[in-house]
């Protein structure tokens, strides 16, 4: 079974002017279709030509693990970012408000957190709201294309720092780009992932 290339699920310039659509070209279009057709050419001879993407990321290892754990990642991704005109951006609300509250203090407090976590990594990675298996949410950092699937933990959502996710759009400043995104967060879908 190919593994194939997830669309966008709004306009490449739909989150303008937080993310541009010169930066999705290059990040969905570009970066992202050569993890899928890395993974597609290293399946079958790893045995992994009819598993699903997150059977190949949990199941192999090196390169083909790499590339699928990014194709994972940047999927969940776009789905997690909605363009501040559909109603993107904004605070969480229930359940998913509580448990940032219970473990932050406050919305804000967790935005703070998570800048500093994001920014504070050494170069390319991912940041993520992750829900433990008691229920408590938590940021953690994943280097390079390591993906929170291959552990206890469920992802709520994830934002890529590597560098073309931003450097269009605001050069070497991560922190600039952090600040940016709140504007597109789907809180819903972030939401939705909770168990």
């Amino acid at each position: 079974m190919a593994i194939e290339l997830a669309a966008l699920p709004w306009d490449r310039t739909a989150l303008e002017p937080h993310v541009s659509g010169d930066t999705l070209d290059l990040h969905h279009g570009r970066h992202h279709r050569a993890h899928v057709d890395a993974v597609n050419a290293l399946a079958p001879a790893a045995g992994m030509g009819s598993a699903s993407l997150e059977e190949i990321v949990r199941g192999t290892q090196g390169a083909l693990q790499a590339h699928a754990a990014q194709v994972w990642n940047l999927a969940f991704q776009w789905r997690g970012l909605k363009p501040a005109a559909a109603g993107g951006g904004g605070e969480p609300q229930g359940a998913l408000a509580e448990a940032i509250a219970r473990r932050f203090g406050d919305f804000a407090r967790f935005r703070q957190r998570f800048a500093e976590t994001a920014t504070a990594l050494q170069g390319s990675g991912w940041i993520w709201l992750l829900q433990r298996p008691d229920g408590s949410v938590t940021l953690a950092v994943t280097a390079n294309t390591a993906s929170p699937i291959t552990g206890e933990d469920r992802p709520l959502f994830g934002l890529s720092l590597w560098e073309h996710a931003y450097v269009l759009d605001y050069r070497e400043a991560r922190g600039r780009y952090i600040e940016a995104i709140w504007n597109v967060v789907d809180w819903n879908f972030v939401a939705s992932n909770m168990k």
